[in-house]
C-alpha cells in the first residue's frame, strides 16, 4: 500500500489530490495547519489527519514524529501548501510581505522535505511532488499568448520560480528519490478567488500523475531528472499504489517543460 502525505490538504487542490489518491488505493495522510478543517477533511475522505504548520519547525518535526509512530514510513510526499501574497503594483511591497510568502512556498518545502526524508528513505520507491506553477516560468510569463503573462503577482511568481529550481536541485542531490514539480494550471481555488478556468479535478491531473506513475527501469541520474509537469490533456502511464487511475472529466495529455 502506498502511503502519501500531503500538506495543505484540507481544501482546494490538496483535498482533491487526497480524494483522487485514495481512489487510486493510496493510504493518505491529510496535513493541514487548521485543525478543525483538517480533521473534517480527513473524516470526509477516509484519511488520517496530521497537524502541520509548514512555517513552524516544531510543528513540522511533530508531524514527522507522528507519522513515524503510526505508519513508520511514507512513499510519496506532496508539498502542496501555498499562499499567493499581494497582487498588482509591486511598489509597496515590504520585506515582511516577501518573508511571509517565501516562508510557506519555499522554506516550508525545505522544512517539510528535510523532516520527512528519513520516512521517505524507508520506502522502496520514494517520490516527492512539489506543487509549483507556470507562473514561476520565465518563458510562460513572457509569452503574450499565455494567461501567466497577464498577471502581476511578484511574490507568488518569484516563490514558484524558486520552488521549481529547488526541485531540480533536490532531484540532482537526493539519491534514489524521484523529485518532480507539478503545475496545476489556472484552477478555481481560494488562491485566486475561484476565478480559474479549470476545476480542482482538472488542476490535480499533473499532481496525481506524478504521484502514481510507475517507477522507471532504473534509478540513474538521467532517469531521476526533475520535470515540471502540467495538464493539457489524459495520462496513459501505469499507476502505482495498487488501484485504478483516478479519472478526470475532460482529461487530456500532460505536458512537461
Amino acid at each position: 500500500m502506498t502511503i502519501t502525505f500531503i500538506t495543505g490538504a484540507n481544501k482546494g487542490l490538496g483535498r482533491e489530490t487526497a480524494r483522487r489518491l485514495i481512489e487510486c488505493g493510496h493510504t493518505v495522510l491529510v496535513g493541514a495547519r487548521n485543525r478543525e478543517q483538517g480533521a473534517e477533511a480527513a473524516a470526509a475522505l477516509g484519511a488520517r489527519y496530521v497537524p502541520i504548520d509548514v512555517t513552524d519547525d516544531r510543528s513540522v518535526a511533530a508531524a514527522a514524529a507522528n507519522v513515524a509512530e503510526h505508519e513508520g514510513r511514507i512513499d510519496v510526499l506532496i508539498n502542496n501548501a501555498g499562499v499567493h501574497g499581494p497582487f498588482g503594483d509591486p511598489g509597496g511591497l515590504t520585506a515582511a510581505d516577501a518573508l511571509a510568502v517565501l516562508d510557506v512556498n519555499v522554506i516550508g518545502v525545505v522544512r517539510t522535505t528535510t523532516a520527512f526524508l528519513p520516512l521517505l528513505r524507508r520506502s522502496d520507491d520514494p517520490v516527492i511532488v512539489n506543487v509549483s506553477s507556470g507562473m514561476g516560468s520565465l518563458a510562460l510569463t513572457h509569452d503574450p499568448g499565455r494567461p501567466e503573462s497577464h498577471v502581476v503577482a511578484p511574490l507568488y511568481t518569484s516563490s514558484k520560480a524558486a520552488l521549481t529550481m529547488l526541485t531540480t536541485q533536490y532531484a540532482k542531490g537526493l539519491e534514489g528519490i524521484r523529485v518532480n514539480a507539478a503545475d496545476p494550471g489556472y484552477t478555481a481555488t481560494d488562491l485566486n478567488g475561484h476565478s480559474g478556468s479549470q476545476t480542482v479535478t482538472e488542476g490535480t491531473d499533473a499532481i496525481v500523475h506524478l504521484a502514481t506513475e510507475a517507477p522507471g527501469p532504473c534509478l540513474c541520474a538521467a532517469c531521476l531528472r526533475s520535470r515540471l509537469t502540467a495538464r493539457s490533456a489524459p495520462s496513459t502511464s501505469a499507476p502505482r499504489g495498487g488501484g485504478r487511475r483516478a479519472s478526470s472529466p475532460e482529461a487530456g495529455e500532460l505536458r512537461t517543460y
